[in-house]
């Protein structure tokens, strides 16, 4: 009688294990993981985005800067050569040399400001790109961290329950006798499924096969009593 009752103890610690072994797949396979992993993705793709936006921008405001200051350079020079042309004193070759090299001087500054005004408008465009980058980075961090939330929240849900299975369990364990136990935690660490199943009407609650009345009668010789077809241990 008494390992009757182990083995059925042993039953329900199978059971238990079961549960246990549910709830940790359960643990490691939450589908707001998934969308974790795919929302972390975003946000470094969209930070990398964002980061070389604000260093374009920047390099954009190097090259004005730049720009704007050969720019003024060059329209000093202009002034400068035009009042000696209006001055006068000059020969006729030397002024038309000098009216020659005014002109070139404002062309050049012409192309620089418009050189400038593409500059201004590609800062202003990189700018309006780095702020919707920041926005999309800030909803991207605010949606990580609502499934950061919601991770743990399940996550303590399904510990609870796993500490009071384990507790449970530590009940349990005691009644079993302690070679069967062992025996029990070899085929749980070799298989998968059950390895422990009752034994009713003949038929394994591990495997549902059915066992002949001769093995029925062998399987029940055994200690403990092993089905002949999955050798679970089966509690008759």
């Amino acid at each position: 009688m008494e390992e009757l009752t182990s083995l059925a103890d042993l039953l329900d610690l199978q059971q238990v294990d079961s549960q246990i072994d549910r709830l940790i797949e359960q643990r490691q396979n939450l589908p707001a993981l998934d969308e974790y992993r795919s929302a972390d993705v975003t946000l470094r793709r969209l930070v990398a985005e964002g980061e070389a936006a604000a260093e374009q921008m920047k390099e954009t405001g190097r090259s004005l800067d730049r720009t704007n200051g050969e720019l003024e350079i060059a329209r000093a020079k202009a002034d400068t050569e035009e009042n000696r042309l209006y001055a006068g004193g000059l020969s006729a070759r030397d002024a038309g040399y000098l009216r020659q090299e005014v002109e070139m001087l404002r062309t050049q500054v012409s192309g620089m400001e418009d050189e400038v005004l593409e500059m201004m408008e590609a800062q202003e465009n990189e700018e309006a790109e780095s702020d919707r980058l920041d926005g999309l980075v800030e909803a991207a961090k605010a949606n990580k961290q609502g499934l950061e939330a919601a991770i743990k929240t399940e996550w303590g849900r399904i510990d609870a329950e796993i500490e009071a299975k384990e507790g449970r369990k530590a009940e349990i364990v005691p009644l079993v006798a302690e070679d069967v136990l062992v025996l029990y935690t070899e085929l749980r660490s070799t298989r998968e499924g059950q390895v422990v199943g009752a034994l009713t009407d003949r038929v394994c609650g591990a495997c549902h096969l059915r066992l002949s009345a001769t093995e029925e009668r062998d399987a029940l010789r055994e200690d403990p009593p092993r089905c002949v077809h999955c050798r679970a241990i089966l509690v008759p």
